[in-house]
């Protein structure tokens, strides 16, 4: 898909009814000579929902990937997001969705997602995922989110 080819970026969408439905779009990269650049999302206020009670759960979400030959178009990244609100999933599942999606929709070199969830019945639940080993010589900053530590 060319950045012609969009059906979201400057137009006025609907935010999907699921992640399911939700359409992460890509724009053409070139990588050139070098070590990959390493691209980064943050969305500090995402939410879902607890499949067992429905009480909204929230996490702050930090995706790294090496892009290759795709880029994901960020408008559609958000939209994407925005669609588990409604989503019923634990938050082990939820992490590893996106990751997944973002693999399948860009082909990366490499990607690694960060899940910091809020805590639930007292106890934050942070999950990680990655493709495997980073690539080499890339500048790999950490993903910057402490660890929970409540009001102290």
């Amino acid at each position: 898909m060319s950045h012609t080819e969009l059906s979201q970026l400057g137009q006025a969408t609907r935010t999907p009814t699921s992640p399911e439905e939700a359409v992460l779009e890509t724009v053409p990269y070139t990588r050139g000579d070098g070590p990959p650049a390493i691209v980064r999302f943050t969305c500090p206020e995402f939410t879902s929902l607890c499949p067992v009670t429905g009480q909204p759960d929230f996490a702050h979400i930090v995706i790294d990937y090496a892009p290759d030959a795709r880029l994901v178009e960020s408008k559609s990244l958000k939209l994407f997001l925005t669609s588990f609100r409604n989503h019923g999933a634990f938050h082990e599942d939820c992490t590893v969705m996106i990751a997944r999606r973002v693999v399948e929709a860009t082909k990366p070199l490499w990607l690694r997602i960060g899940g910091y969830w809020y805590p639930r019945g007292g106890i934050p639940i942070d999950v990680f995922w990655q493709t495997g080993p980073a690539p080499q010589n890339v500048y790999l900053p950490d993903q910057g989110v402490p660890t929970y530590r409540g009001r102290g």
